[in-house]
């Protein structure tokens, strides 16, 4: 799950933020100030950072400013909170590179349903697009893939357990992770359909289907 880090002097809203978050599934992380959100920054970088303006060691706006000066940090999802309501300071902080802004006093379930929307957009830009493994080519721009100069008919769900295998290579999936992933479910009555489509799919895969390996009582690896 995601992980979080919340910088934000106000204890009383430091500590509703966090038990929100964490209630909803992330990894929280908490700093009152500017400097001790620094050094936890050099050790781990989160995947978005929630962060108030008015701090009493750094203004919010010099941090953000900071983050997107620092290559590791440049595209780190921002969501910027402060008690300052003008068009005009939402605006700054847009425009210094603030993905989002929200305003005091603001609904926890609004918090979280804006870093849920952060999270998403992040993934899917940054999601990879071509994938290779020996033989096998997929263009997720087109979702099409091949094999050698053979395209493939695959189902939509075929593309996108293969896309999951390959994203995954030479590490053991189970089939619970597999129909969570794929199918959106990991009900064990369903994990006979992961088989039924394993075996097409090295049908499909032609000389490549081989690389598709079972792992008794466990899932499948692709190598």
């Amino acid at each position: 799950m995601a992980i979080i880090y919340i910088v934000e002097d106000d204890r009383n809203i430091r500590e509703i933020e966090t038990i929100a978050l964490k209630n909803s599934g992330y990894t929280v992380e908490a700093f009152e100030l500017a400097k001790t959100f620094y050094r936890r920054l050099d050790e781990r970088t989160p995947d978005l950072v929630i962060l108030d303006v008015m701090l009493p060691d750094e203004n919010g706006l010099d941090i953000l400013k900071r983050l997107r000066s620092r290559g590791d940090t440049r595209k780190l999802p921002i969501l910027m909170v402060t008690a300052k309501s003008t068009e005009l300071d939402k605006v700054k902080g847009l425009d210094m590179g603030a993905d989002d802004y929200l305003t005091k006093p603001f609904g926890i379930m609004e918090l979280v349903s804006r870093v849920k929307a952060l999270l998403r957009r992040t993934r899917e830009e940054t999601e990879e697009k071509f994938f290779r493994l020996g033989e096998i080519f997929m263009d997720g721009e087109r979702r099409v893939a091949f094999v050698k100069d053979v395209a493939l008919e695959l189902t939509f769900k075929e593309y996108e357990l293969l896309k999951y295998l390959i994203a995954n290579k030479e590490i053991v999936l189970t089939r619970e992770q597999i129909m969570e992933h794929v199918w959106g479910t990991s009900f064990e009555g369903e994990t006979r359909t992961v088989d039924m489509h394993i075996k097409t799919l090295r049908q499909k895969l032609l000389e490549e289907g081989g690389r598709i390996r079972t792992v008794r009582n466990v899932g499948y690896v692709i190598e």
